[in-house]
């Protein structure tokens, strides 16, 4: 048993480390003195109907183990627990040992969850792979689709640029015609007399 956040957390398993992976710890928390193995009756039996299932409690709280515990309001905590002369909450005596059988038993229902465990995490990484496959599939199609549309702009503003260019020739000439007919055409209005 061990307390992370907001919650205690139990769990059967058949070794300190096996409960430390449980709770996703990366240090040795019952060498730092913040887990210990616990006897009480009835955490001893809510774990032990769910071996390898982190269950949890609000701290402070007697009440019983769950997957997911939900916090008290605190007129829900009537009170703060039993404390001993050092300040800490006060065990339970140890009322029920348990036989090498239920060990057993917890140990393998403990190992089948942590393959059931095992297998959903796998799953889950393999089904990211396909959703990143068909991401980076779907990314690469679009790329596609824009590097063509870009080329199919640049290949029409391109062309646009030389109608546009011959227009300017165009027009230029046009100009200098005009220029020559206009100061032809005037020189003739004013020897005429006009």
């Amino acid at each position: 048993m061990t307390s992370m956040g907001f919650f205690d957390l139990a769990v059967a398993a058949p070794s300190m480390k096996a409960a430390l992976e449980a709770w996703g710890s990366g240090s040795n928390l019952f060498h730092q003195g913040f887990a210990k193995q616990v006897d009480d009756p009835d955490t001893v039996a809510a774990t032990m109907a769910k071996p390898g299932v982190v269950l949890q409690r609000p701290i402070g709280t007697k009440g019983n183990f769950r997957e997911h515990a939900h916090l008290p309001s605190s007129l829900e905590l009537g009170g703060a627990p039993e404390q001993n002369r050092n300040g800490r909450k006060r065990a339970n005596p140890s009322t029920n040992k348990l036989n090498e059988k239920e060990i057993q038993k917890a140990a393998l229902e403990y190992e089948r969850e942590r393959q059931k465990q095992e297998l959903e995490r796998r799953n889950q990484e393999v089904a990211e792979v396909k959703r990143r496959k068909r991401r980076e599939d779907a990314i690469g199609k679009l790329r596609s689709a824009f590097e063509e549309a870009e080329q199919e702009h640049q290949s029409k503003a391109s062309a646009i640029e030389q109608e546009r260019s011959a227009l300017e020739r165009r027009a230029r000439r046009e100009e200098q015609r005009w220029g020559k007919e206009k100061e032809r055409l005037e020189d003739r209005l004013r020897k005429a007399g006009g």
